[in-house]
């Protein structure tokens, strides 16, 4: 069948392109319709927690509206000195000016309201002659720092410009005195106060590096995903770096979604930008070296940007967006596209070198030989990535998609037509007197042709021992294979800020600055970041009295917790209704006799008319009850309650521990579940492991099946399949081992490896297999048939190998760290691949063929 095909496209060359043509351009015409997602949603797995996650985001807010958090780390020698923290609030002045900023809250409008307030009750109590116990140094500094906000108790903060002249009008041992008071740490409030410091400070000292400014933005329209901040977050929050002071003052890095939102979008243009050239350089040095024909080159090229085109007019047609995974696939599929023409031109000349002097009866007898196993292996590749399609991720049921769409795209190219176009232009030269004739790699006599012909030395004297080797080496691999772990987190998106030998590449190639990377590891390292929470969150009667003693119960479960973070003072960060009705009763006498007359045995819980309690809490302090309450048309529907977690902690314990203190919550009426980004990333991570060792399986299984079919009914032994398989299962194994030595985990994109590895691995091993039978049918001996097949197309594999090798290993450059290292372990899959193909296959042939009782004489 395959011969047929091979000679009608020979004679009908010219049909053949128009035809593809013309395909071409109707399927190119889906490429404008791509478009581009950072949304960092897609990457969610679809679980229970996901839903409550979802709950969560929607119906906890005083308004309906969305607020996001810009987290800005300053930095100096010592923030808290008068001078700094007046450059502080010239800062925050400066970012009030943005129309999405709600609130700023750092040390020194603190500072500068506590002054302030100290001012005033001075002069109150030299008025009515007396003195405020406290001095009216901390009241009320949680409330909006904007000069129109309404604190809980009708006083008015103080505007931005009267912080600023009251903290200019203090002298430097004011402003130390009043740090002091602020940040000691012996209060609920001056507790509180302490999350925006670092964790190494020690309260009520008056030096430290570093502080926290936390910025409170209105986002525009419907709730986002992280990664998929509206265009005014994304730009209000890039140029929050611009607007900080440009001298030697204090330095500041801003972290937020806005932020994350920008670099992950710049990071793909950049990586695309950047990874591209560099790969089609990278690829064009070895094909000038394997080709050494300009017009082959050219072909090449060119069929590899019609196989892209062919991929992405396939995402535009179907709708599927263009996101960081899919750079992984680009460069797939540009060492999938030389592959398939390496094969096709180097038996193309080893034909013409045979004595096919005809191009067309040539380009006939290549793919009447070659075309078998590049049907099989794009048949099996294909399966080995719609392996995917049993992932419960989303992103993997599309990676898989699209990447089988681009390799069936590649057989349709480089099968049908670079082949008739070579035939068009060959014959087309030779008319005019030009030679098309050229060697094939591998053919002649050189160390290319020595280090090909080893592994069918080896097979023919020692296959045994080959074979011995090989499974002592993929027995460690797969013990290795058990210690990977998989990971799913938010920062691995974020890329690193390029070395600048990179930057200093000629633009549009050079990538840009990022920061948002550093800001995440300076924010988990030093400070109790504001936006790592995660929710209990408890649905059903949340106004039963036993509720709130169960989730009283919780809290402290969770404040006993390594997972939960601290405050400098060691207070733990675990905020629910208790805690805000315990804090707006020290603000407010009339809610403190509210609460009071509802708490019957005195532990500071409710344990009757709660819902009473829970209204007047909403009309004395809406924020804070909309905050871990939820209420529809009047009923009481949820509440929850919201730890802050150690980012240092590993996001299994993380999760384990979140879930007992659901337990301790969930009862009858109730139903508590543990959710919130740290905690659906770790199931995230938990099926993309699923979804590696899944996919694994079905693959094998799918791919072992099908070779032992075709096997069996074009050669009569469906063993063959089994033998031309099992080099693929070595290769893996061989890949996991250096995964688990190298701790590379499983990620949205490492964990493609295992369909990746199956399809890499039945490439190499199908086009061996698939020229020994051929040979040995010729042939007067196995060792001959072994030789011919490893020098033919070991050279082409060898070829093929370096190709895609360099290919994936100009990803080491990406300035994404999960490209970098996808990169390092797809290239070492391509040399293990190759090495098993022409090392450990060419043994197993042996055994097979002399099992077979195919040994030729």
């Amino acid at each position: 069948m395959t011969t047929g095909i091979a000679g009608f496209l020979a004679d009908n060359a010219r049909l053949v392109v128009a035809i593809m043509l013309v395909a071409s351009a109707v399927v190119g015409a889906g490429v404008p319709m791509v478009e581009r997602s950072t949304s960092l949603d897609q990457f969610q797995a679809d679980a229970a927690a996901t839903d409550a996650a979802d709950y969560v985001d929607a119906n906890f807010s005083a308004d309906g509206s969305k607020t996001t958090m810009a987290q800005i780390v300053v930095q100096d020698e010592n923030v808290l000195d008068r001078e700094t923290l007046v450059a502080t609030l010239e800062y925050e002045r400066a970012l009030r000016d943005d129309e999405t900023v709600v609130e700023t809250r750092s040390v020194a409008t603190l500072v500068a309201t506590a002054a302030i307030r100290d001012e005033r009750d001075r002069a109150n109590a030299t008025r009515d002659g007396t003195t405020s116990s406290d001095g009216g140094t901390m009241r009320d500094w949680t409330a909006p720092s904007d000069a129109s906000a309404k604190p809980s108790d009708g006083e008015r903060t103080p505007g931005i410009d009267a912080q600023l002249d009251a903290l200019r009008s203090l002298s430097d041992d004011d402003v130390e005195r009043l740090v002091g008071d602020v940040l000691a740490g012996d209060g609920d409030r001056s507790s509180r106060a302490l999350s925006l410091v670092p964790d190494y400070y020690e309260p009520g000292s008056t030096e430290t590096n570093a502080t926290l400014l936390a910025v409170t933005q209105e986002s525009p329209g419907a709730s986002f995903a992280p990664g998929d901040a509206p265009d005014e977050i994304e730009a209000s929050q890039t140029a929050m770096q611009d607007l900080a002071p440009d001298d030697d003052s204090m330095s500041v890095l801003v972290y937020g979604d806005g932020i994350v939102s920008t670099e992950i979008t710049d990071s793909m243009v950049d990586s695309v930008t950047l990874v591209g050239p560099l790969a089609i350089a990278f690829v064009l040095v070895v094909l000038v070296v394997v080709y050494r024909d300009r017009l082959d080159i050219l072909l090449g090229l060119a069929g590899v940007a019609l196989v892209l085109v062919w991929t992405f007019g396939a995402m535009g047609w179907f709708g599927i967006p263009f996101s960081q995974p899919f750079v992984v696939v680009l460069v797939l599929l540009i060492g999938l596209s030389i592959d398939y023409g390496l094969h096709v031109v180097m038996r193309y000349r080893e034909a013409r070198a045979a004595g096919e002097s005809a191009p067309g009866r040539a380009m006939a007898v290549a793919l009447g030989s070659v075309g078998v196993a590049l049907v099989y292996v794009t048949v099996t590749t294909v399966i080995g990535f719609l392996s995917n399609l049993t992932s419960p991720l989303g992103i993997f049921r599309n990676l898989g998609i699209v990447s089988a769409i681009g390799i069936a795209a590649t057989l349709a190219v480089f099968g049908l037509l670079v082949p008739a176009l070579k035939v068009e232009l060959d014959e087309f030269l030779e008319a005019r007197g030009v030679d098309r004739a050229q060697p094939a790699v591998g053919t002649g006599r050189g160390p290319i042709n020595r280090l090909l012909g080893a592994g069918a030395t080896l097979a023919a004297r020692a296959p045994a021992a080959v074979i011995v080797v090989a499974l002592v080496v993929s027995g460690v691999g797969a013990y290795g294979a058990t210690t990977v772990d998989a990971s799913f987190e938010q920062s691995g998106f974020l890329a690193e800020d390029p070395d600048d030998w990179l930057k200093d590449l000629p633009e549009p190639v050079a990538p840009g600055t990022y920061t948002a990377e550093r800001a995440i590891d300076t924010l988990e390292a030093d400070f109790v970041r504001q936006d790592t929470t995660a929710s209990i969150l408890v649905r059903g009667d949340v106004t039963d009295p036993t509720t709130l003693d169960r989730l009283d119960a919780a809290r402290a479960t969770a404040g006993n917790m390594s997972a939960t973070e601290t405050y400098a003072d060691g207070e733990p960060a675990v905020t629910d209704p208790i805690t805000v009705l315990d804090r707006v009763a020290a603000e407010n006498p009339s809610f403190a006799a509210t609460l009071a007359s509802a708490d019957a045995d005195g532990d500071g819980v409710p344990d009757r008319n709660v819902t009473g309690v829970y209204d007047d809490l909403y009309r004395i302090a809406p924020e804070d009850a909309s905050n871990v309450l939820h209420r529809e048309d009047g009923s009481y529907e949820a509440l929850r309650m919201i730890v802050t977690v150690d980012g240092s902690v590993d996001d299994g314990t993380v999760q384990d521990q979140l879930e007992s203190v659901a337990a301790d919550a969930d009862g009858d009426g109730v139903a508590a579940i543990a959710t919130g980004d740290v905690v659906v990333n770790r199931i995230t991570a938990d099926q993309l492991a699923e979804t590696a060792i899944t996919s694994l399986l079905v693959a094998l299984a799918a791919v072992l099946v099908v070779l032992a079919v075709a096997y069996r009914l074009t050669e009569g032994s469906a063993s063959l399949g089994v033998v031309t398989i099992l080099p693929v299962a070595a290769t893996l194994t061989w890949v996991l081992g250096t995964m688990a030595l190298l701790d590379i985990p499983f990620n949205i994109v490492t964990g493609m490896i295992t369909g990746l590895t199956i399809g890499l691995g039945v490439d190499y091993s199908l086009h061996v297999s698939e020229r020994f039978v051929r040979e040995l049918a010729i042939a007067d001996a196995t060792a001959a048939a072994l030789r011919e097949t490893v020098t033919g197309t070991g050279g082409a594999l060898l070829s093929s190998a370096a190709t895609t090798a360099s290919g994936f290993a100009v990803l080491l450059v990406a300035i994404l760290p999960f490209l970098q290292s996808f990169g390092l372990i797809t290239a070492l899959t391509i040399v293990y691949a190759f090495l098993a193909s022409v090392f450990v296959l060419p043994s197993l042939l042996v055994v097979w063929a002399r099992s077979g009782s195919r040994t030729v004489p």
